[in-house]
């Protein structure tokens, strides 16, 4: 005889058009069940925000018409046996049981299958992981647990529902989003489910792949355990960029923590755990989390045994360049945005910025020169890279750097360079409102104020022009 659910007594709040919609599918004989990651974010103290209806009983025509009362309704996603309501500006999804059967490669061949009668368990061993497989009653009000999800979700693991998990080899990927958004580690079998799965990598369409290293970069809250769980399912080695950190060796006297990979885990979790991670959008997120990830990529290719005063030393000189153009590969291989790419490479490339300079104290001079060379990034999201990288050394943490970095924060905000690079002063109407008639000549002159300005020569437009005549100019 099969276990029966778990049920467990859990009020959740339902927002009253949902709650409405729900009445009108129970007046026609429907049977409805909160699924998902609603249900799941609610066990988690998160407020659910996207609510998913599963519907026992009730075609999809008659669910379509029943909703009408409440709402704008379409089937547009018949295929998959979804109806969706949008009412009082949000829109939910009510569907109805299916299972689903593999016919082809990849995460989009299957065939969908409907019967209304199906049993709960049956129709929720389609779904990926047993912390997604929830439902909810909301006549009762109880949780309803056929696979152990309330407890891997109290325990920290990713655990897959049935056999059904290996046939979306998409599903790996979730697995790393959802390990460092829940903090989660994979059960052992899952690991060995991902890993089964491998050969359907190339199926994979890369903005779905995309798709899913964004949430993991915009939405963790522990993304090391989401890189962890890239590691234990298999699939770094298809990001080779990553996979040459694992068992890279570092110096034990400043890098205590061990080799590469670990130290790029400590640093992407010093960055969410920063005060101002909070604050930041899904843009500025995902910049500042694949600069990190990638900020010592380089050190697979410049790492070696030298001797350094007096003895031998694990050492990666110029590893900061190698980092730049193995981070356009790695984010190009993923699918990533340019402008993502663009600015992350300018911040692996300049990491050690401040390892450059005997004290540690650039000049401002210096400091308008690196902002203009980090643009479209900027002075702030390198002293994140910075600051996650001096952190990411435990129990090594540096006094020193620690006081050089924020006297960086403070004199970029001071300079006015924290979110923007200097825009030049002395501008060709400056040249025309004195009498110059515009021609090719213009650019040389402007070129070579904007350098001056760099270098702190002037800092305002009748200055520039002051400028410009001592050096003969105009």
């Amino acid at each position: 005889m099969p276990n029966p659910a778990q049920r467990t007594r859990f009020p959740i709040a339902i927002p009253d058009r949902l709650r409405n919609a729900i009445a009108l599918i129970h007046e026609k004989g429907g049977e409805c069940r909160l699924v998902g990651g609603c249900v799941r974010d609610a066990l988690l103290e998160i407020e659910p925000h996207d609510f998913d209806v599963e519907v026992y009983g009730l075609e999809l025509d008659a669910i379509a018409e029943a909703l009408k009362a409440i709402g704008k309704t379409d089937l547009v996603g018949r295929s998959f046996a979804v109806v969706k309501l949008w009412s009082g500006g949000s829109e939910y999804d009510f569907s109805v049981p299916r299972t689903e059967s593999k016919s082809g490669t990849g995460h989009r061949g299957f065939q969908v299958h409907t019967d209304i009668h199906l049993d709960p368990k049956t129709a929720l061993k389609r779904r990926d992981f047993t912390i997604n497989a929830l439902q909810y009653d909301p006549e009762t009000e109880e949780i309803v647990d056929h696979f152990g999800g309330v407890d891997d979700l109290k325990n920290g693991v990713l655990r897959h529902v049935s056999e059904a998990f290996s046939e979306d080899p998409l599903r790996a990927l979730r697995a790393v989003q959802f390990a460092g958004r829940f903090g989660m580690v994979l059960a052992p079998e899952t690991a060995a489910a991902c890993r089964s799965m491998k050969r359907e990598f190339a199926t994979l369409a890369i903005e779905r792949v995309w798709g899913e290293w964004e949430k993991w970069a915009t939405k963790s809250t522990h993304p090391a355990k989401g890189m962890a769980a890239l590691r234990d399912s298999g699939w770094i080695v298809f990001f080779p960029e990553l996979n040459a950190l694992l068992r890279l060796p570092q110096d034990p006297e400043w890098h205590p923590e061990g080799d590469v990979f670990t130290h790029t885990l400590h640093c992407i979790d010093a960055l969410v755990q920063s005060d101002e991670w909070p604050r930041y959008d899904g843009a500025q997120r995902v910049v500042l989390m694949f600069g990190v990830l990638c900020h010592d990529l380089g050190k697979a290719r410049r790492t070696r045994l030298a001797e350094k005063n007096g003895e031998l030393r694990w050492i990666s000189p110029g590893h900061d360049q190698d980092s730049g153009w193995l981070s356009a590969q790695l984010l190009d291989r993923i699918g990533t945005p340019e402008w993502i790419a663009i600015k992350v490479k300018a911040l692996a490339e300049n990491h050690h910025y401040l390892n450059s300079f005997g004290d540690g104290y650039p000049s401002d001079t210096s400091l308008r020169r690196l902002s203009n060379r980090l643009h479209p990034a900027t002075a702030n999201e390198l002293y994140h890279v910075m600051m996650s990288d001096h952190l990411g050394r435990p129990p090594r943490v540096s006094e020193a750097q620690h006081n050089r970095l924020s006297d960086f924060r403070t004199r970029i905000e001071t300079l006015a360079l924290k979110d923007a690079a200097p825009q030049p002063i002395l501008l060709g109407r400056h040249l025309i409102d004195i009498g110059r008639t515009p021609g090719p000549g213009f650019k040389t002159i402007l070129d070579q104020a904007f350098e001056a300005q760099l270098d702190g020569a002037f800092t305002d437009a009748e200055g520039g022009l002051e400028w410009a005549r001592s050096q003969g100019l105009i």
